[in-house]
């Protein structure tokens, strides 16, 4: 699933600002296996297990869990992608990040 920068009411363009998003890779909203919270994190291509896939035309349900940091579960949980946040992607794209 695909999906824009609304959800749920959050702030998904602030949630990406966020140190806890992580720096580098494609921006999903994705659920920590430990805590069951959803947040957007960025993931590389590679670790979704999709190198050299186009990120605007990546599904959710194309990509395999994560790792990354989850500030609850105090440490590196798995996270599992429910949307690619394309509209957080070309926004990025558009200011050269």
């Amino acid at each position: 699933m695909s999906v824009d920068t609304e959800s749920d009411d959050r702030d998904l363009e602030g949630e990406l600002a966020s140190a806890a998003a992580g720096q580098f890779g494609v921006p999903v909203d994705a659920v920590c296996v430990g805590c069951g919270r959803t947040r957007v994190k960025r993931a590389s291509l590679e670790a979704m297990d999709q190198p050299g896939a186009d990120p605007t035309t990546l599904e959710a349900t194309d990509c395999t869990s994560f790792k990354h940091v989850c500030y609850p579960c105090q440490g590196a949980t798995w996270w599992n992608p429910v949307a690619v946040l394309t509209g957080l992607l070309e926004r990025n794209r558009e200011r050269g990040e």
